[in-house]
């Protein structure tokens, strides 16, 4: 919303349950989660609001006090204030945050003005939910003495904000960005693709996935998310690689990185921006000329 001049806000909300046991980890991750949408824009984030459910009567304060905290130290790592917000008594933990940015209207990133040939550039690995739901089915007691996967990388990328690559992209000039959340890099290309008018080719062997996790979908942990993607989106891809492989571009990612299309004559000085910052990314594909039409490739 334009509120003067060139300049704008621009507001999200996310919150979810748990993902992790450690309180201040999953806030942690919850506050990186709920900034992303700001970063996507290609925004600075200048406050938030924290929106909690938690169950007195069941867990102590002091876990509420651990999520809180690790959403306060997330949010002053990005470099702004949560001002106040709402808590509620509910049967199951939430944790989230409404964050408002600033932007210029002129470098207001889209999710909605890729252009056909623009090279799609992904800023962290997938795979994470994958990850959590075999570390939460193989620590529940039916499952023995099996081990669950380790969490420690996911948590890793899961608590890293996407701020320096917004900061990479919106210096050199981008088409369009979004993040990878919920509807995992397929919904969220797709989402893409429709407001475009293209249409995308990704390199599934190009996309970067964390550790074990295609050791851990073939032993059947697909989360309840993961498997509504699938379904939902199947119609929509031509698919010419294995069942697995779209399963796994479809899972719904926490905290995921940054989508980007950006114009060939750009993408050697993004890459060099983001190499300089010490940044992680990957080139995974294009934009085509087939419109709302995915293709996954080998």
């Amino acid at each position: 919303m334009r509120i003067s001049g060139d300049l704008a806000i621009a507001q999200t909300v996310d919150f979810f349950t748990p993902i992790v046991d450690d309180p201040y980890l999953f806030g942690a991750i919850a506050a990186a989660n709920s900034v992303s949408d700001i970063y996507a824009m290609g925004a600075t984030p200048i406050v938030g609001l924290a929106i909690a459910a938690f169950p007195t009567d069941i867990l102590p304060l002091e876990v509420l006090q651990e999520i809180l905290r690790g959403g306060s130290e997330k949010a002053a790592e990005a470099g702004f204030p949560i001002a106040g917000g709402h808590t509620i008594i509910d049967d199951v933990p939430k944790y989230g945050l409404a964050v408002t940015g600033v932007v210029s209207v002129a470098k207001l990133v889209r999710n909605s003005t890729a252009k056909v040939g623009d090279t799609l550039v992904l800023t962290k690995p997938v795979g994470n939910g994958i990850l959590i739901s075999a570390y939460r089915g193989l620590t529940r007691k039916r499952f023995g003495r099996r081990t669950p996967p380790s969490v420690d990388e996911a948590v890793h990328w899961m608590t890293m904000l996407n701020r320096d690559a917004a900061a990479a992209m919106t210096e050199v000039g981008v088409s369009a960005a979004t993040d990878i959340t919920g509807y995992g890099l397929v919904g969220h290309l797709l989402e893409m693709c429709a407001g475009s008018g293209t249409g995308a080719e990704i390199r599934a062997s190009a996309v970067p996935v964390l550790s074990n996790a295609r050791d851990y979908l073939a032993r059947g942990f697909r989360p309840a998310g993961t498997l509504r993607n699938v379904e939902t989106f199947r119609r929509r891809v031509d698919i010419r690689v294995p069942e697995s492989e779209f399963t796994l571009m479809c899972d719904a990612q926490t905290s995921g990185g940054l989508l980007i299309a950006v114009s060939p004559e750009r993408l050697d000085v993004l890459e060099t921006r983001l190499r300089q910052s010490g940044l992680f990314y990957a080139t995974i594909g294009t934009m085509t000329d087939q419109s709302g039409k995915l293709t996954l490739i080998p």
